[in-house]
């Protein structure tokens, strides 16, 4: 795809599609935008102005990025005339069938479709499509506008133009984008982030430590390089022989359950929800959450001034 001004739809005008919306049109291109739920359309002029407010660019980018965004009445009007949709509503793969099913009857032949989704296969979201070559799976990490990657995925029909030309499109608008070749669950990064987690939880599980003490050590150690030293990098950097020494003394040990942990099962089930019930792990109160997400704001801004540096 040519570095042009291209017309880009968005499918659900949420947390993702707003920040999806935003990015795309503060990379120069047109966007529409729509969302079943008028209350969501009503509020997501604001949301996109609160959200790039908040990171700190100015009044007139905002205006700008803003009159490059229309808002759309009906998926068939949002996409009559676009060369990319995104769409991003909820996780439900029979309502994300029939979302692409309406893109597809109203789009024209030409157009990309992507499916924003965290783990869903896109190849069972796509596997009714008449034209499966130009659709894949786009994966935008929460908050859409702030981190830098989005996973391109590969169904098994998908034309390797079009999964080049989204990486373009995705590249030329800031973000770092990675080709997944094949569609498994969770792609790249929740895999790794969720085999994290599996661990973090069996630690706490088995009494080996509370859930403060596994957050403090991730905090005060390896999570702060992670940030510029990958895992690959960083076993290349101490040797691959003491990469394999490790693994020949630890991996026998670390969790390898294959289904959900029965603590966190427990703990869904009993109501404790985390930040948005005022207990998971951790107790929270609500000054507390929402120190902690501003917490995260500031450092994912810092962080990238630091690494343009």
């Amino acid at each position: 795809m040519e570095a042009k001004t291209l017309q880009v739809a968005v499918i659900g005008a949420g947390l993702m599609g707003h920040g999806i919306a935003l990015t795309v049109a503060r990379a120069g291109h047109g966007v529409t935008i729509t969302d079943p739920h008028q209350e969501t359309i009503n509020s997501v002029a604001q949301r996109i102005s609160n959200s790039m407010l908040a990171i700190g660019l100015p009044v007139s980018e905002v205006s700008d990025t803003q009159s490059r965004i229309s808002i759309a009445a009906s998926t068939k009007e949002a996409v009559s005339g676009a060369d990319v949709v995104f769409e991003a509503a909820p996780e439900k793969l029979d309502l994300k069938q029939a979302i692409f099913a309406e893109i597809e009857a109203h789009a024209p032949a030409h157009t990309i479709l992507a499916s924003n989704t965290s783990v869903m296969p896109i190849t069972q979201i796509m596997r009714n499509l008449k034209l499966k070559k130009r659709a894949l799976g786009t994966h935008w990490w929460n908050p859409a506008h702030m981190i830098p990657l989005v996973e391109v995925v590969k169904t098994e029909w998908t034309d390797p133009q079009v999964a080049q030309s989204m990486f373009e499109l995705l590249a030329d608008a800031g973000k770092t984008p990675v080709i997944v070749e094949k569609d498994v669950p969770g792609f790249i990064g929740n895999r790794l982030q969720h085999a994290l987690w599996r661990e973090a939880v069996s630690l706490v599980e088995n009494g080996i430590c509370d859930a403060e003490a596994v957050d403090t050590v991730i905090k005060s150690s390896f999570g702060r390089r992670l940030a510029v030293l990958g895992p690959l990098e960083n076993a290349d950097l101490v040797g691959t022989d003491l990469t394999l020494d490790i693994h020949e003394n630890v991996l026998h040990d670390i969790e390898a359950r294959q289904g959900p942990s029965p603590y966190l099962q427990n703990l869904v089930s009993c109501g404790k929800l985390g930040m948005k019930s005022g207990i998971g792990f951790h107790n929270w109160t609500e000054e507390e959450a929402e120190t902690v997400r501003a917490r995260v704001t500031s450092h994912l801004s810092n962080l990238e001034t630091i690494l343009e540096t």
